[in-house]
C-alpha cells in the first residue's frame, strides 16, 4: 500500500468526474467501475515507495485541474507544426475526437478507429475482451484511466496485414489546467506489420496540463509492431505514460521514446516476450532549464530464446534532472536468452542531474546478458580536433551531442517520422542540418 498524500485533489476531482460520466459508455462501465474502485481504495505513489523515490508527484496530485472541456474551434493551421508529410493522423481536441481535422485510412485488413466506432461495429467483443486486460490496474495512474476512459483508438491488424503508412494520435490541448487522458488499444494479429506513433500538443497559450496516457499493445506470432512516442512537451506539461507490450512468439516489437521536455515526465513501459521473440526499447530524452524525466522500463523474458536489446540516451543541461531505471527479468525457463541493456548520459551544466539504475534479475543459467551505464561531460578529445579545425566551440559542441544522439534516431524505420526526430534534436542541439 502506498503512503497516504494528503491534499490528493486530483483523486477528488477525478472521482467526481467518473461518477458523472460512468453511464456514458454503456458497454465500459463494469470495467469502469472495477477499476473506479480500486483507484478509490488505493493511494498515487509517494518517495517512500521504491519504484517512485526519485519521482515525487505530491505537487502534482495535489494540485487543481479540470475535467471539463471548454468548446472551442480549432483548425488545421493551428495544428499544422505538429502534423508530418507522410504520415497519417487521428486528431483529439482536449480529449475528444476532432473528425475534420484527422486523415487516415481505415480498411478490412488493417481497421483504426475511436472506442465509439469500434463498440457499434463487430470489433466490439475484441475491444472488450482486452480493453483494461493487460495494463495494471492496480496502478493508480492507470486505473485512473480506465476509470475515466469514454474515448479512445483503436487499432486492429488481421492476419498477414501490411500497412505502410505510419498513423500518429495527435492529443490536442488548448486550455490550462486540463486532464486529458488518451487510450491506446493495438491488437495485431499473426504476421502482421503496422507503425504508430503518438504526440501531444499544447497549443493557445495553455499551461498546466496534465497527461495521463495508457497504451496496451499485444503482438501475435510473427507480428512486427513498431511504436514511436514523440514528447516534444510544454515546459509546464506533466506527462504520465504506461505502456504494456505482450509479446507471442516469434513476434518483434519496436518502441523508441523520444523527450525533449517536460517540466514532469515519468515513463512506464513493460514488455512480455513469448519465445523466439525480439523486444527493442530505445529511448532519447534532450532536457534542458528545469525539465525532469523518469523513464522506468522493465522486459519480462518467460520462455527461451528470445533477445532483447534496450539503449537509453540522455542530454542534459541547465537545471535538468534525469531519471532512468531498467529491469530485465529472464525467468527459470527463459534458457538462452539474450538480453542487454545500456544508460549513457553527457552532462552539459554543473547543475545538470541524473539517477540511473539499471538491473538484472536472472533465474537461469544458459544466458547472454549485460547491462552498464555512464554519466560524463563531453569528450574532451573530440572537442579538441574539432576545434583545431577552426569550428566554434558552440559548434562543435553541438555536433557531438547530436552524433551521440545518432544511433538512437536511426532506430525509427519511419521516414517521415525519423526526418522530424532529426530535425528536433538538430535544433534543440544547435546543430543545422542544412
Amino acid at each position: 500500500m502506498s503512503t497516504v498524500i494528503e491534499n490528493a485533489a486530483l483523486k477528488n476531482s477525478a472521482l467526481e468526474y467518473i461518477e458523472e460520466t460512468i453511464e456514458a459508455v454503456p458497454e465500459l462501465v463494469e470495467v469502469r467501475t472495477s477499476a473506479a474502485e480500486g483507484f478509490a481504495e488505493n493511494n498515487f505513489p509517494s518517495i517512500k515507495d521504491e519504484e517512485w523515490k526519485y519521482t515525487n508527484v505530491k505537487q502534482l496530485v495535489s494540485a487543481n485541474y479540470s475535467f471539463d472541456v471548454d468548446s472551442v474551434n480549432i483548425t488545421t493551421e493551428d495544428i499544422k507544426e505538429y502534423l508530418i508529410d507522410g504520415v497519417e493522423v487521428l486528431v483529439f481536441i482536449n480529449g475528444k475526437y476532432n473528425q475534420n481535422l484527422s486523415n487516415f485510412t481505415s480498411s478490412e485488413k488493417v481497421y483504426i478507429s475511436t472506442f465509439a466506432e469500434a463498440l457499434n461495429s463487430d470489433k466490439k467483443s475484441l475491444l472488450l475482451d482486452n480493453f483494461g486486460k493487460h495494463a495494471d490496474n492496480n496502478l493508480p495512474f492507470v486505473a485512473l484511466n480506465t476509470a475515466s476512459t469514454t474515448e479512445g483508438v483503436f487499432i486492429h491488424a488481421k492476419r498477414n496485414a501490411i500497412k505502410e503508412e505510419s498513423v500518429m494520435i495527435l492529443n490536442v490541448v488548448t486550455q490550462s489546467n486540463l486532464v486529458i487522458q488518451p487510450r491506446l488499444l493495438v491488437i495485431s494479429e499473426e504476421g502482421t506489420q503496422i507503425s504508430f506513433a503518438e504526440r501531444n500538443a499544447v497549443i493557445n497559450n495553455a499551461e498546466g496540463t496534465l497527461v495521463n496516457a495508457v497504451s496496451e499493445v499485444t503482438v501475435a506470432e510473427r507480428a512486427n509492431v513498431a511504436h514511436i512516442k514523440i514528447q516534444d512537451e510544454d515546459q509546464s506539461t506533466q506527462l504520465v505514460t504506461v505502456t504494456e507490450a505482450k509479446q507471442a512468439d516469434n513476434s518483434v516489437y519496436d518502441n523508441v521514446t523520444i523527450t525533449t521536455g517536460g517540466k514532469l515526465v515519468r515513463n512506464n513501459l513493460n514488455i512480455s516476450l513469448g519465445e523466439h521473440c525480439e523486444g527493442h526499447m530505445t529511448g532519447l530524452y534532450l532536457l534542458n532549464e528545469k525539465s525532469f524525466v523518469d523513464n522506468h522500463t522493465m522486459v519480462d523474458h518467460k520462455m527461451p530464446n528470445s533477445y532483447s536489446n534496450e539503449l537509453y540516451k540522455g542530454i542534459l543541461s541547465g537545471k535538468s534532472k534525469a531519471i532512468f531505471n531498467g529491469k530485465i527479468f529472464v525467468r527459470q525457463d527463459a534458457q538462452k536468452t539474450n538480453a542487454f541493456q545500456s544508460n549513457k548520459n553527457i552532462l552539459l551544466s554543473p547543475d545538470a542531474v541524473v539517477d540511473t539504475k539499471p538491473q538484472l534479475e536472472i533465474w537461469a543459467d544458459d544466458v547472454s546478458c549485460s547491462h552498464g551505464c555512464t554519466v560524463g561531460a563531453l569528450d574532451e578529445d573530440p572537442m579538441f580536433y574539432l576545434r583545431a579545425r577552426g569550428i566554434s566551440e558552440d559548434k562543435a559542441r553541438a555536433l557531438l551531442t547530436y552524433a551521440f544522439a545518432g544511433d538512437v534516431i536511426e532506430k525509427i524505420k519511419n521516414e517521415p517520422i525519423k526526418r522530424l526526430v532529426q530535425e528536433m534534436v538538430a535544433r534543440e542541439m544547435g546543430y543545422p542540418l542544412d
